[in-house]
């Protein structure tokens, strides 16, 4: 059988994530005390307006201070709204390179806005030389913000399959939100959900040899 295609998911997967540090660096600007809605569930609409392009940088700090009461400067709403994102691990970065010599394609397929990805992307230039950040380890990086469509809704994964010319049975996606593994699965890609505490680096290896008897699609 040939090689499946791999598709990620950029938090949790390949960055590592911790929404708490958001909502209590949030709850700390705010004057009464609200944390922000954002978690790996869930999020306020807020959010889903910067995921989908629908909010500048600016517009989204002027709705954080309106929303939650803050009196902050865009320095300090930058520093809450980064303060989820933790490291991307150097053997992670290294595994992708090592599955593309192997002869996968791989793609990302991340609900993410600009302000997330200059951040991390700045990080990776700045500790791996990355010129263009994670995109230099993949095939193809597909943005919630820049495709105006965001996961778990069906349209952002026929819309990645599409672009990569990939039928949904070839493809294994690396995914650790549950809702999003729903929707995978039901288009009939197969899935690895990648749920605490597996790592990429783990569970990846195994679920490529179990590839595809193990990871039916419903």
């Amino acid at each position: 059988m040939p090689l499946p295609h791999l598709l990620f998911d950029f938090g949790g997967v390949l960055i590592n994530i911790d929404y708490q540090r958001t909502v209590e660096a949030v709850r700390r600007l705010s004057r009464t005390g609200h944390g922000a809605e954002f978690t790996q569930a869930s999020q306020a609409q807020l959010f889903d307006d910067l995921e989908t392009g629908h909010l500048t940088p600016a517009a989204f700090r002027d709705g954080l201070r309106q929303h939650y009461d803050l009196q902050a400067t865009d320095a300090q709403l930058d520093a809450a709204w980064h303060a989820m994102l933790l490291d991307v691990p150097a053997e992670r970065l290294a595994y992708l390179a090592a599955l593309r010599r192997a002869g996968h394609q791989t793609a990302l397929l991340s609900n993410t806005n600009h302000l997330h990805i200059a951040e991390i992307n700045r990080r990776l230039a700045a500790q791996y030389g990355l010129q263009h950040g994670i995109a230099d380890c993949l095939d193809r990086v597909f943005y919630s913000q820049e495709i105006g469509l965001r996961k778990p809704g069906d349209a952002i994964f026929e819309h990645a399959l599409r672009e990569m010319n990939w039928r949904a049975e070839d493809v294994l996606f690396i995914e650790d939100s549950p809702q999003h593994v729903v929707t995978a699965r039901r288009l009939g890609l197969r899935v690895l959900h990648l749920a605490p505490p597996l790592t990429l680096t783990q569970a990846l290896p195994e679920a490529l040899c179990a590839f595809p008897n193990e990871y039916p699609t419903a």
